[in-house]
């Protein structure tokens, strides 16, 4: 469930602090009147998001046992491409979201109500197709028939929501560099585990094969339906008999992956010799509250 929380926070956040700049720039230069396209195109992307993620659940169920697998499969490639490069980008760009943001805001304005309403709604709704679709192929991987990871996703986004409210009001400040940088580092690990059930799924498939060739078994040492190895797979989706292939996918995502996302200008800086503020710009870690 944790790491189903976990992305449910992490996307969740992105989205609230983007509608929270949106609407607190709004609200600081006066123009409240625009505050409804903006709403109305952020409902759009949520209801969008929902439904997309509708159509994953139960349109799979309608299919043969080979092909959910293979649907599976491929989503999951395609989820843990996009968290990807989503956690290498927002590490990019937390120093000037705010600015990039108002740009296109002030441009929108100039332009109309249906701008306003496609600039929420892109700006939302492609976290809201990103979280949805990497959610399914997370809980798909994880699901031991309960309902704790889906209950995991929506704890992450109440408790989401609830700190984008509090940078909202100003109550609360982090550096928000160095929260996206380790939750983005987490969520690596976690798609990690996503990328090699989604082999997986695909030798199940009949798709790759090798699905008898089994990397290793500790089943003995670690019972999958006991309460740790039910713990391991719900964070990590561990697996205590994993093939080949799916430990090979998993070691050349993680470890390179995880590599690069976790050198820094600061770490740069120190190997280097040179200072760190000299390696990194400053990074914004406020929201505007409103007035």
């Amino acid at each position: 469930m944790f790491s189903n929380y976990l992305i449910g926070l992490r996307e969740g956040l992105e989205a609230s602090l983007v509608v929270c700049i949106l609407i607190a720039y709004l609200v600081k230069t006066g123009r409240r009147d625009a505050l409804k396209p903006i709403w109305t195109g952020i409902g759009i992307a949520m209801a969008l998001a929902m439904g997309f993620g509708c159509v994953l659940e139960f349109g799979s169920q309608e299919l043969t046992f080979q092909a959910q697998e293979a649907l599976g499969g491929s989503l999951s490639i395609i989820a843990v491409g996009l968290v990807t490069w989503m956690v290498f980008w927002m590490r990019r760009t937390a120093r000037h979201l705010r600015s990039e943001l108002h740009g296109k805001l002030d441009a929108a304005l100039a332009m109309g109500t249906g701008a306003l309403v496609a600039t929420a709604f892109l700006a939302v709704g492609r976290e809201g197709l990103e979280t949805a679709l990497f959610v399914w192929a997370s809980v798909h991987a994880a699901s031991d028939g309960t309902p704790r990871p889906l209950i995991g996703v929506a704890l992450g986004l109440a408790t989401a929501v609830l700190l984008g409210w509090l940078f909202y009001r100003g109550a609360l400040k982090i550096n928000l560099a160095k929260f996206f940088t380790w939750t983005g580092g987490m969520l690596v690990v976690v798609a990690a585990g996503v990328l090699a059930y989604g082999f997986h799924d695909l030798q199940e498939a009949g798709w790759i094969p090798g699905l008898t060739d089994l990397a290793f078994d500790i089943s003995g040492v670690i019972p999958p339906d006991s309460w740790y190895g039910t713990l391991l797979k719900g964070v990590f989706n561990f697996q205590p008999d994993p093939t080949v292939v799916q430990l090979t996918i998993w070691a050349l995502y993680l470890v390179p992956t995880l590599a690069v996302f976790l050198v820094t200008p600061e770490l740069i800086a120190r190997l280097t010799g040179r200072q760190a503020d000299e390696a990194a710009p400053a990074v914004e870690t406020k929201v505007p509250a409103s007035e």
